[in-house]
């Protein structure tokens, strides 16, 4: 269980999810076993999958008590939800998407759920279905403010 939120603009102006200790809603997340033995390859696994740098990929080893924090300082924290996930399911390390929420940089408006729907709304047609497909399309049991909104908004 994590806070995510879809209030990260993409470059094709969806909203996507990231962690967001502030807005985010506490949900569900998914993961996957990584075939990878070294910790630093499943790191560079998912950076290249994410296409960006290392100080958005976050990670925390349970083995070590090391976590991405200690070097990318303005990682959400989430070491303590990991360190017990990693605890109750025997889980030797964690690697995870660190990217922030950008919708003030990217909009200059503090993000709400007010503001993300105005975003929505302000699209044109196609890039707004896209965009609305991408929030439909996340899994079922990620009930977030915005998806809420979304499904009165647009049924």
């Amino acid at each position: 269980m994590l806070q995510i939120e879809f209030s990260r603009v993409s470059s094709d102006c969806r909203l996507t999810l990231v962690i967001d200790s502030v807005a985010g809603a506490l949900c569900p997340t998914r993961y996957v076993l990584s075939p990878r033995t070294d910790l630093a390859d499943t790191i560079e696994d998912l950076r290249r999958r994410e296409g960006t740098s290392l100080k958005y990929i976050g990670y925390f080893d349970n083995r070590r008590n090391k976590n991405s924090r200690t070097q990318y300082h303005n990682q959400v924290d989430v070491v303590p939800s990991l360190r017990q996930w990693c605890i109750n399911y025997q889980i030797d390390a964690v690697v995870y998407t660190a990217l922030p929420s950008n919708f003030l940089d990217e909009i200059s408006v503090t993000f709400s759920v007010d503001a993300a729907i105005a975003f929505l709304k302000g699209l044109a047609k196609t890039s707004r279905e896209n965009a609305l497909k991408y929030i439909r399309n996340a899994p079922e049991e990620v009930i977030t403010p915005v998806r809420s909104r979304v499904s009165k908004v647009w049924p």
